[in-house]
């Protein structure tokens, strides 16, 4: 089984800008950590700032009634939390929870318009990952709408994985089915059905992928698709 460790990493919208463009902005952002289920914003809050996770990861939840919701992003160190500052809108349509701790840079809203308006690069840059965000968006649509639980479950935990540099995260299944808007029932089946494959390790609310080349056979291509679509924008 390949080891992923839990690393300090880079911000890779950041990263890709010119050197003296990134010192500059990274001089404008203060670091912050990211606490496991912390709310950074709920549905019509004002956007007081951006974040650019480099060890963390957010899940944005979009409410559907009083007691549904469905996890419509998941942000990690591949981009930013706050896009609709480069808009031209302060408030957010999502609940933003921190579903990763770790560390992040975080940038007041003013002064990220400011830094919009000044560097071409990063405007470039953000407006590609919006594009790209777009994407994604109507692909969790699609994916919810016509693929079955196990593989939008092995599709969830693959890009998790992917965001918590580690092979073992935790999540339980009550937050698991309140991500994939299904049934306890339904989250309890698809799991136990990777697990009997050795696709992946559940207990107590921790998860360990044991298989990663299964759990990527085992998931819809949606996953694949939001990785294609992020490196023909971004990559």
């Amino acid at each position: 089984m390949p080891s992923l460790q839990r690393t300090p990493v880079v911000n890779y919208l950041l990263d890709s800008l010119p050197s003296g463009e990134q010192r500059t902005i990274l001089a404008r952002c203060e670091m912050v950590d990211l606490a496991f289920a912390d709310v950074l914003c709920a549905p019509g809050d004002i956007l007081k700032g951006v974040y650019f996770p480099i060890g963390s990861f957010i899940s944005l939840i979009m409410p559907i009634d009083n007691s549904a919701a469905l996890e419509v992003g998941l942000v990690g160190n591949e981009g930013m939390f706050g896009l609709p500052l480069a808009l031209g809108v302060n408030v957010s349509p999502v609940r933003a929870v921190v579903q990763g701790a770790g560390p992040a840079l975080r940038m007041g809203a003013a002064t990220f318009r400011r830094e919009l308006e000044r560097c071409p690069a990063l405007r470039r840059r953000i407006g590609r990952y919006i594009h790209v965000q777009l994407t994604q968006l109507a692909q969790t649509a699609a994916c919810t709408r016509f693929h079955v639980v196990e593989a939008r479950l092995a599709r969830w935990l693959l890009m998790t994985q992917d965001r918590a540099f580690a092979n073992t995260f935790h999540v339980t299944q009550e937050f698991l089915a309140y991500m994939l808007g299904v049934r306890r029932v339904g989250i309890t089946t698809a799991a136990s059905s990777l697990q009997g494959r050795k696709l992946i390790h559940y207990n107590r609310g921790n998860i360990t992928v044991l298989d990663r080349s299964g759990l990527k056979e085992a998931a819809c291509g949606c996953y694949r698709a939001d990785l294609d679509s992020y490196e023909l924008m971004l990559g």
